[in-house]
């Protein structure tokens, strides 16, 4: 039955235009995620906690990224394997790495650091929109998400007193902590993220099911 439900994950309407979406979308979370975080306006709640263990530990965020999803993904391989696919590994792997390389392009530009708050501001402002339709179209392929949004998901399916959004809240507000306790910046970005994410996603995969041959 599981490995029936893995395929099932692996295998979608019109596997090249979503592969090719899916690509794009988590090479693009990957530089918003290393801007984000070089103009010092917070990130996402995931990114806040990997960033404040990755100085911490001298170990780069890419690699805090794996390896925190794939401890996870031993919770979702043993309750839900059905949420693993394509989308799971691309997001586990890519935007941690992505995020690396494009933080330390980033860093041959000292001049970022004295950047005004308006100009971080304008600066933010377009990242922020390229990250929530990247995020919303990841989404919209359904090739199985990371291990970090499927737990809560898991979570919410074996709770009966306990809503998805409830148990979600706490998870993210939960790793926010940790990582603000360890030193990361919870800004503008984690609050955007936080409120506006989900509508976003919604409406973005609703207009995008022709695209992918969903009625």
């Amino acid at each position: 039955m599981k490995i029936r439900e893995f395929v099932r994950g692996m295998t979608r309407p019109r596997m090249g235009r979503r592969l090719v979406s899916l690509l794009l979308s988590v090479e693009m979370m990957g530089v918003c995620v290393a801007v984000f975080d070089r103009i010092a306006l917070g990130t996402d709640p995931c990114s806040t906690m990997n960033l404040g263990l990755s100085r911490l530990t001298g170990l780069s965020f890419g690699t805090w990224q794996l390896t925190l999803n794939a401890l996870l993904m031993l919770i979702v391989l043993r309750f839900d394997v059905g949420r693993i696919g394509a989308g799971t590994l691309a997001n586990m792997v890519l935007i941690g790495y992505t995020a690396d390389f494009v933080m330390a392009v980033l860093d041959r530009f000292p001049a970022l650091l004295t950047l005004t708050l308006c100009m971080r501001l304008a600066v933010f402002v377009p990242t922020m929109l390229l990250f929530l339709l990247a995020a919303s179209v990841y989404m919209a392929v359904d090739l199985g998400v990371a291990p970090y949004d499927a737990v809560p998901q898991i979570l919410a399916a074996h709770a009966n007193r306990l809503s998805f959004r409830a148990i979600r809240v706490c998870w993210d507000v939960g790793v926010m902590l940790i990582g603000f306790a360890l030193g990361s910046t919870v800004g503008l970005t984690t609050v955007v993220t936080g409120f506006c994410l989900g509508p976003v996603i919604a409406a973005v995969t609703e207009r995008m099911k022709g695209f992918y041959g969903e009625a």
